[in-house]
């Protein structure tokens, strides 16, 4: 297989070319059109395909005209208007499957110095990762328009669910709801790094070392960053702990986004620290593995892979006000105590947000 073309991340076109202008409802418009696809051109061809999910008016967006056309058509009656838009649509997918793994076998395709592989990242993991997003977990969103439409931000959110399954379903969440269309960078710890499959797979979909240098790159370069500062801790402490936040470290994350000079958006999970209810910790096993804690759960290891399926609980994820840090001073990024006030003022407003949203919910999985 053919290499891919390396963007330098500081290519202001390659930035340009990464986010295009979408136009509004264009979430609804992608989860219409589930699966692997691949754009039949770059740009003509997603536009193309975003303007026939939405249901825009015929001749409205480039390349629709003939497909909207017909779905007008068969509003008003017209079942042979139907057909048509139906053999439409599957050629239009198929043509763009095959133009896809045309790009994926010849190295048509573009990555950039973390490896972050756009195209794959829409249209196959993100494709993947819905169904679970939507129709299992039921995620619903709030405040996700305290994310910027442009320019860095750094995500700061509450850990849990003994897999991080918690960052993944955030990732949907950012691209699909925000009115931007934003791509989510997260920041993952070395274990992911080191995991066969896994850490091409993170890589692709955009995630990187969770260290500042790479943070820092990213913030600059107009990135949304995610990150979860309680690691392990959060997502391998014991049931009876659940949303009960761990320490936030050493405050490292608001040393990076003041360096940087964006803005820090609590983000509050709820749902996740239930589908793997961890009541037990097999060290010494974890010890012969290498893993920081091996979860034993009601259903897992007892149940062999079985045991291994999440329970499908209501998950809420809120994205609170941002906390500025562009007033501040260069020098402010050395300041231990301004890093303990702040790193307070994030983890506070995180877990008050978790009680909140705690109180207001009816069930686990209503």
């Amino acid at each position: 297989m053919a290499d891919a073309k390396v963007i330098p991340f500081d290519d202001d076109r390659s930035r340009a070319r990464r986010r295009p202008a979408r136009a509004g409802g264009e979430a609804a418009a992608v989860r219409a059109l589930p699966g692997p696809q691949g754009p039949l051109e770059p740009e003509e061809g997603r536009e193309g395909i975003r303007g026939a999910g939405a249901g825009t008016e015929a001749g409205e967006t480039r390349g629709t005209g003939e497909v909207s056309g017909a779905v007008v058509g068969a509003s008003d009656g017209s079942s042979g208007a139907g057909v048509r838009a139906g053999a439409g649509s599957w050629e239009r997918r198929l043509a763009g499957g095959l133009s896809f793994l045309r790009r994926r076998i010849t190295g048509e395709y573009e990555v950039d110095e973390f490896g972050y592989d756009e195209e794959l990242t829409d249209q196959v993991l993100l494709s993947l990762l819905r169904p679970l997003y939507e129709k299992y977990f039921r995620v619903e969103v709030k405040g996700v328009e305290n994310i910027p439409a442009e320019g860095g931000a750094l995500i700061v959110a509450n850990h849990s669910g003994t897999l991080p399954l918690d960052g993944l379903m955030m990732q949907v969440a950012v691209h699909d709801r925000h009115p931007a269309g934003r791509h989510l960078r997260l920041l993952a710890a070395d274990l992911v790094f080191v995991l066969p499959v896994v850490n091409e797979l993170a890589r692709k979909a955009g995630h990187t070392l969770a260290c500042a240098e790479d943070a820092e790159r990213l913030l600059r370069a107009g990135e949304i960053v995610g990150v979860m500062p309680e690691g392990f801790k959060g997502i391998g402490k014991p049931f009876g702990e659940r949303y009960k936040l761990q320490r936030f470290g050493r405050g490292g994350f608001v040393s990076t986004a003041l360096r940087a000079g964006v803005p820090i958006v609590p983000c509050s999970i709820v749902g996740a620290e239930e589908i793997y209810p961890m009541v037990g910790n097999a060290k010494t096993l974890a010890r012969v593995l290498g893993f920081p804690y091996f979860p034993l759960t009601p259903t897992f290891p007892w149940l062999g892979p079985l045991g291994a399926v999440p329970l499908p609980t209501k998950w809420t994820i809120q994205f609170g006000e941002p906390i500025p840090t562009d007033s501040y001073a260069p020098e402010a990024a050395e300041d231990p105590m301004l890093m303990f006030n702040l790193t307070d003022q994030v983890r506070e407003q995180i877990q008050h947000t978790l009680y909140k949203l705690l109180v207001q919910r009816r069930s686990v999985f209503f």
